[in-house]
């Protein structure tokens, strides 16, 4: 049982915690809750560290004997969690890499695309409502915020283990090889000419979503096939970027439901 928050451990959970470079390096990100436990691909699962409370509660019932498992006081495990009234279980699990060439050889394809995006609860909810929607895989620019941050994690609720998150170098390169493959891209713009729900998304379709401050960059914008736009009425001039991203999606959902 770790007893100490000086731990070379609990040094390195706290590390994978802030830093993303970190995580990189170890090609690892945390989760953290049983749900997020309840959830976890089995083989992806590096260690598990659980409270000595949860432990002495639950450890039948949640089956600890698959993994590696490390006991921490209660004290130490507030020390290393994340959240305001920590759960008692955390894992350390092994980022997965995806084959672009795969994903664009799909029929059909549903992608996203975030460009610059920069809450990690708004990347969370994206990734959450993408597997809802049936979305293939979201893209996101290389300066977009980190999936791995745990707030990100959070958000998700269990997506991140099931749904394609690529970052790209080069957006603009990404949308020549849609535009090569036949996958049509659409941008959500303040000056679209089209409501988003008049175009038609039964073939390969790439939604693009930019920052919550400043939208998507110009020569992203630029570079999409479609400008299209959500009507809204009163004073509002702009949606948050999930509910934008979110009303998009489904409607490509909607139509090929």
């Amino acid at each position: 049982m770790i007893t100490s928050t000086s731990n070379p451990q609990v040094k390195k959970l706290l590390q994978l915690q802030k830093k993303s470079k970190v995580r990189n390096e170890e090609n690892v990100f945390l989760v953290e809750g049983l749900r997020m436990f309840s959830e976890v691909p089995e083989e992806r699962v590096e260690k598990v560290y659980i409270s000595e409370s949860l432990y002495n509660k639950k450890k039948q019932d949640l089956k600890l004997e698959r993994f590696s498992v490390e006991i921490l006081t209660d004290s130490v495990f507030s020390h290393v969690s994340d959240t305001k009234t920590p759960q008692g279980i955390l894992c350390v699990v092994k980022q997965k890499k995806y084959d672009i060439e795969e994903l664009l050889n799909l029929e059909n394809p549903h992608f996203m695309v975030l460009d610059n995006l920069q809450d990690p609860g708004n990347l969370g909810t994206i990734v959450r409502t993408a597997e809802g929607a049936g979305v293939n895989a979201v893209f996101l620019s290389k300066e977009s915020v980190d999936i791995y941050n745990p707030k990100t994690i959070r958000s998700t609720m269990g997506s991140i283990y099931r749904m394609p998150v690529i970052y790209v170098e080069d957006l603009l390169e990404l949308l020549q090889i849609f535009r090569e493959r036949g996958i049509k891209s659409y941008a959500a713009h303040l000056d679209g000419k089209n409501s988003y729900d008049k175009e038609d998304y039964q073939f390969g379709t790439a939604i693009l979503i930019g920052n919550e401050g400043n939208g998507l960059r110009k020569e992203v914008a630029n570079a999409a096939d479609v400008w299209v736009q959500i009507p809204m009425q009163g004073q509002v001039e702009s949606l948050n970027a999930a509910i934008a991203a979110s009303i998009l999606m489904f409607e490509v959902y909607r139509q090929r439901r």
